[in-house]
Formats: structure tokens, C-alpha cells, sequence
């Protein structure tokens, strides 16, 4: 290695010999540390042996908390008297006095404060804070007071019956909303509606009228038209040669283009004399003419 440095570095003899001791040194003083923990004599009341004190005490309070929660849930203290009691009365400080913890005890008692009862003495298996073991050792005690008298009554819950609409027959001419909501199947809304479309026709001529009504299809009607009527109310009409535009645009069975035809075969040909004269007009079919003649005179 001297021969190399000196090569390389051209190092003497007596910088070489320096060099060497300079590094031995470095590693000494980098051991020392690691030498004296491992030769440190431990001290018997060091920070080190408290920390590892208190370690194993909280490893052992664990235990405890553990080996009395086995205890609690699932064995019985042997130093336990036995007496005859009444589940449904008994105070917590009775079930305590069978080996259950505050809170095994209370859990019972809130169950029968709240309305629980055991009715025979097996009923005690459904409290999961009694064990099995300690089940079959109260078991012999139990002794449950009869209920009092007018308690065997069953109770019978009170049962809301949903509102039945009676069986009305409305007439769809006359009738208001509130009474048109009385027909099975119809609600608010659509007596509404109905009320609406009435008014734009100027009445009702057939109860078929209803399956015009938006919404109001052939199954809707089905359900509803032995409830229906047409009474003897006369049709709002208007009369046809006098009528301008405005006055028959409200009708739901004409177009704005069926109007104008109307109204310029009138002003071209003069009067209509009757229903024959409206097949005169190019744009009106005859289910057209036999939807509107209710409700136009001459």
C-alpha cells in the first residue's frame, strides 16, 4: 500500500507512518461508544428498568381486565348465595348479588322497565348478560308472580283502515272539484283538469268526452265511468255565422287553419243554413263536423 501511494501520491516513509496512525486513530474514537454500551454496567434503577417496569405492569393490569371479563361473561364466583326472586321485580343490586357486573345488571332491569316480562322461568335464556352456567343455577329460584287480573287480555294493536270513497254517480256537467274528487279514482288533479276541459268545450255531451281530458286514458275511464253522468245542463254554443275567431278557437276539436276556413266560406258563400253547409268547407272531415255540432247553432 506504501508503494502505491508513494507512486501515486509520492508519500515518504514518515508521511506514510502519519497517515496510517490517522486513520487507526479515526477508528478508534468511532468504537469507543459502541465498547462502552456493550461493557456499561445496567443500573438497577435507570431509566431503561422503569420503562420495562411500567411495560409489564400495564401487560399485566391487561390481563386482569381480560381474566375478569372471562369472568363476568363466563363463569360464575363461586361464593354466591342463592335465593328465590322474581325476575320482573328484582333490583339491579339482586342480579349483582348473582355475580353479574353494574352493567350486566342494569341492562336487565331496563328491560323490564321498559315494558319486558318474563313469563316463565326459561324466558331467562334470552338475556345474553346471564350465562348458561349461571342460567342453570338460578333457574331452581325463579319464582314469577302471577300477572294481575285483566293482564291476560291480549292487546290489540290499533290498525289505521285506509279511506274507502263511497260509491258516488257524479254528473261531470254540474259537478265542482270536491265533488268530482268523490269518484273512486279521481283525485285532486285530475278534477282539476276536468273542470278545465269542461269550460274550453262548453260542456260534456257523452261521458266518452273524459278519455279527452290529458291524461285521463281508456283504462282510467273503465275504473270510473259507472260513477259518471251527464245531466240535463245545456252546452255553451255559438253560433256559427256571426262567430269571429277568437270565439271558436277556444274549441279543442278545431285547428287555427279549420277557423279560418270557416270564417272565409262564410265571407265567400255567405250564411250557414245548417250542419250540411260545414261539408262544404275543404278542411272539415265529418268526425270533425260530428265532434263540434253540440256546440254550434245557426
Amino acid at each position: 500500500m506504501r508503494i502505491w501511494l508513494n507512486k501515486h501520491f509520492g508519500f515518504s516513509k514518515g508521511e506514510f507512518n502519519g497517515l496510517l496512525f490517522l486513520v487507526l486513530l479515526i477508528i478508534v474514537i468511532k468504537a469507543i461508544p459502541f465498547i462502552y454500551d456493550y461493557y456499561k454496567p445496567v443500573e438497577k434503577d435507570g431509566p431503561l428498568l422503569l420503562s420495562r417496569i411500567q411495560q409489564l405492569k400495564v401487560l399485566d393490569e391487561e390481563r386482569q381486565v381480560y381474566t375478569g371479563e372471562r369472568t363476568e361473561r363466563g363463569n360464575t364466583p363461586k361464593n354466591i348465595r342463592f335465593f328465590n326472586f322474581d325476575p320482573n321485580t328484582l333490583p339491579v343490586q339482586g342480579w349483582q348479588s348473582f355475580g353479574l357486573s353494574p352493567k350486566q345488571a342494569a341492562a336487565i332491569v331496563n328491560y323490564t322497565r321498559k315494558g319486558g316480562r318474563f313469563y316463565k322461568p326459561e324466558d331467562l335464556q334470552k338475556m345474553y348478560t346471564i350465562s348458561p352456567e349461571l342460567y342453570r343455577k338460578l333457574l331452581p329460584y325463579v319464582q314469577i308472580a302471577p300477572k294481575p287480573a285483566g293482564a291476560d287480555k291480549s292487546f290489540t294493536p290499533f290498525e289505521r283502515k285506509a279511506y274507502v270513497k263511497k260509491t258516488v254517480i257524479v254528473d261531470i256537467n254540474t259537478a265542482d272539484s270536491a265533488q268530482l274528487d268523490e269518484i273512486k279514482g279521481i283525485g285532486g288533479t285530475f278534477a282539476k283538469r276536468i273542470i278545465k276541459y269542461r269550460e274550453r268545450l262548453g260542456g260534456f255531451y257523452k261521458t266518452e268526452q273524459l278519455m279527452e281530458v290529458y291524461g285521463l286514458d281508456e283504462q282510467k275511464y273503465a275504473e270510473i265511468k259507472d260513477q259518471v253522468s251527464i245531466g240535463k245542463a245545456v252546452l255553451k254554443t255559438i253560433n256559427i255565422n256571426t262567430a269571429v275567431f277568437n270565439d271558436l278557437k277556444s274549441n279543442p276539436y278545431l285547428s287555427f287553419k279549420q277557423i279560418n276556413a270557416i270564417i272565409q266560406y262564410r265571407k265567400q258563400h255567405g250564411n250557414y243554413n245548417g250542419i250540411d253547409d260545414l261539408k262544404k268547407v275543404v278542411l272539415l272531415n265529418q268526425e270533425v263536423i260530428d265532434k263540434i255540432s253540440p256546440y254550434i247553432s245557426f
